[in-house]
């Protein structure tokens, strides 16, 4: 049966792309670090460690899930050759393992040195004035919405509302599966049309965002920062309200004297706690920089800067005259625009690594 040939190979492929006869080998030699004595010892390395066996243990389970699905697959089409009604059951095994060797295959672009962790996401308001806060608590929303409808963790660093309107920053830090690897398709100017809401004349504006996506580092990374270097403001926090928005002196803002660097967290529920966060994203940026400074090639982390107005947008929102969503990478389009603002944006990222994997 030719379909079922197909799926035969993509699984067989899918052993060989994953790797999963040397990941079988490295989570077994985690499994045996994890058990010894003296392994929560060092807290921060028992997390790293666990966390890396359990993203091993997921992709191997899942591929195993694959081979099983296969393997019922195989099994329903011999017995058809007896009973006509088992080819029914086995078509339904092979239309519900390809979209499972799709998720297979994308797992297999994200083989960069962090991909597979943590990420810092930033949006700054760019050209547009009060639109331009607004946009940036709109796109605050998508990907808040979109990194809930995966299960990822999302943790506020910093939220600075705009002058009666908005968002004049956030930060959030993502945790989840190739959490970093998926959107690094965000990082970029984004470009939003629309009527204003703003304009009694109710006059179309165009508005500028950009996002900025940095991974969480891992402890063992080092990087050349000298608290000597670094000044820390503590003030009060200026949150929107709400139960998560402290009343004490307990934001923190970061200076790093050499470079001038500003890094603020205000979200967490005590002083410490920002601190911890603050040199959390002061640590991703100063290791950009090294890198930056280390290869001659594009950016490895953040891709080309651009400037944050026209011109430069990676994607533009139109909600008027007419309505889509289009990536100007990619070409991924849709019409669907409250979908995507509501955190629908699987398209796009997978969209845009399709389109960087062919490059």
């Amino acid at each position: 049966m030719k379909d079922l040939k197909e799926i035969e190979r993509r699984v067989a492929d899918a052993r060989a792309f994953l790797h999963i006869d040397e990941k079988a080998a490295e989570l077994a030699k985690l499994d045996e670090e994890i058990s010894a004595p003296g392994f929560w010892d060092d807290v921060n390395h028992a997390q790293q460690v666990s966390k890396q066996a359990s993203n091993l243990r997921d992709t191997i389970a899942e591929y195993q899930q694959a081979e099983g699905m296969l393997e019922d697959a195989r099994t329903a089409f011999e017995l058809a050759e007896e009973d006509e009604a088992f080819a029914e059951e086995g078509a339904a095994a092979l239309a519900a393992l390809a979209p499972m060797l799709d998720q297979l295959e994308i797992a297999s672009w994200f083989t960069g040195r962090f991909d597979a962790g943590d990420v810092i996401l930033t949006v700054n308001p760019g050209q547009g004035g009060l639109e331009a806060q607004d946009w940036t608590e709109m796109l605050y929303r998508m990907y808040v919405r979109y990194a809930e409808s995966k299960k990822w963790k999302v943790t506020v660093l910093d939220l600075v509302p705009g002058e009666g309107i908005g968002l004049d920053r956030a930060t959030i830090q993502i945790e989840g599966r190739n959490a970093y690897g998926m959107l690094r398709s965000e990082l970029g100017v984004h470009r939003l049309v629309r009527i204003s809401p703003t304009d009694a004349k109710a006059r179309r504006q165009t508005t500028f965002a950009s996002v900025e996506v940095l991974p969480v580092l891992p402890d063992d990374i080092e990087v050349d920062l000298n608290p000597a270097d670094v000044r820390v403001d503590v003030y009060r926090s200026s949150g929107p309200g709400g139960q998560c928005v402290n009343t004490t002196d307990s934001a923190v803002r970061l200076t790093h004297e050499p470079t001038g660097i500003v890094v603020t967290c205000q979200n967490e529920k005590s002083q410490l706690q920002n601190k911890e966060a603050a040199f959390r994203v002061l640590k991703a940026k100063l290791y950009e920089i090294e890198q930056r400074k280390r290869q001659a090639e594009i950016d490895a982390l953040r891709g080309e800067r651009m400037e944050n107005s026209f011109g430069s947008q990676i994607r533009n929102y139109v909600l008027y005259p007419y309505q889509l969503v289009k990536d100007v990478r990619s070409g991924v389009e849709t019409g669907n625009v409250d979908a995507v603002l509501d955190g629908d944006l699987e398209q796009f990222v997978i969209g845009y690594h399709k389109w960087h994997a062919a490059l």
